[in-house]
């Protein structure tokens, strides 16, 4: 059974002829009085009596008259909640973001797209890279704002923002008012860094092996705040990107004289999948402030 028989069926009731249905219906006379046998056929019985120029219905035609309707009435209520949707701008994107750029980058664009888009909900998750894309590939997080670059063919990422890196130290520290220093020049200094898992440890490493330095390192922490709070005091020296710079804290920073020492930060998706109105607008907000 076709939707495109069931309104034939109804515009032959509406128009009273098959004659006038085909014209309704905008095709041959004969292609619809085919696709009405064909239905009849597997209904194994007549809908109509055909009266010469005239048709009536059977009775088995009149019991299935409201049926075809209702079935026609909710295709076009489906339809209309589709058109809805892919015009609404409200619902709900989840968005997926590494804690060391959640509590920097995040706020002012919650901020823009709640004045943009007052009726829409964002929903956070804070996970480290290899949950975040594990999320993607399952479809529980629309999009993941990370760093750069990430595996898989799966993916598509798109750049935000680079930003330098910096070594953070305490006020008192003999090189706390260099424009910019090598961390060769740390050699002998304790370091506190992120934990294993957080790909800033990564970058910070790399940035440690390109100096041929092998870090002392004394703590570990899963926040900037931590360990800045901890460089504060003089406990050591730590690394970190441009945004976790804070004029406000105990600390001074200078930048690395490394141009490698740098992240990209990027937005990423499921390649392929679908997105709502809602998703390509945050999307697009994230990519153009």
């Amino acid at each position: 059974m076709e939707l495109h028989q069931l309104r034939y069926f109804c515009a032959i009731v509406d128009s009273g002829s098959f004659s006038r249905a085909a014209r309704l219906a905008h095709v041959s006379q004969p292609s619809l009085s085919q696709q009405i046998r064909k239905l009849e056929d597997e209904l194994g019985a007549r809908l109509f009596d055909r009266l010469g120029r005239t048709v009536r219905l059977t009775s088995l035609g009149q019991a299935f008259l409201p049926r075809a309707r209702t079935v026609l009435r909710e295709l076009e209520a489906a339809r209309g909640d589709v058109d809805q949707q892919k015009e609404s701008l409200g619902g709900t994107v989840t968005v997926g973001v590494i804690p060391t750029v959640a509590p920097y980058l995040l706020p002012p664009y919650l901020a823009s797209f709640s004045r943009k888009f007052p009726q829409a909900q964002v929903t956070i998750v804070e996970e480290i890279t290899p949950v975040l894309l594990d999320r993607l590939h399952a479809a529980t997080i629309d999009l993941a704002i990370l760093a750069l670059p990430v595996r898989g063919h799966e993916f598509e990422s798109f750049p935000i923002l680079t930003e330098r890196l910096f070594a953070a130290l305490p006020k008192q520290h003999r090189l706390a008012r260099s424009r910019s220093l090598s961390l060769k020049d740390l050699r002998s200094e304790p370091f506190l860094l992120l934990r294993d898992g957080h790909c800033f440890r990564d970058t910070a490493v790399a940035a440690c092996d390109r100096a041929r330095l092998h870090p002392q390192i004394i703590f570990e922490s899963g926040q900037f705040s931590s360990l800045l709070s901890m460089v504060g005091v003089g406990m050591g020296v730590s690394i970190v990107p441009e945004m976790a710079v804070d004029k406000k804290s105990h600390c001074s920073y200078v930048r690395l004289s490394d141009e490698q020492a740098a992240r990209t930060i990027g937005v990423v998706r499921l390649r392929g999948r679908s997105f709502s109105r809602t998703h390509s607008a945050f999307f697009s907000l994230v990519l153009s402030e």
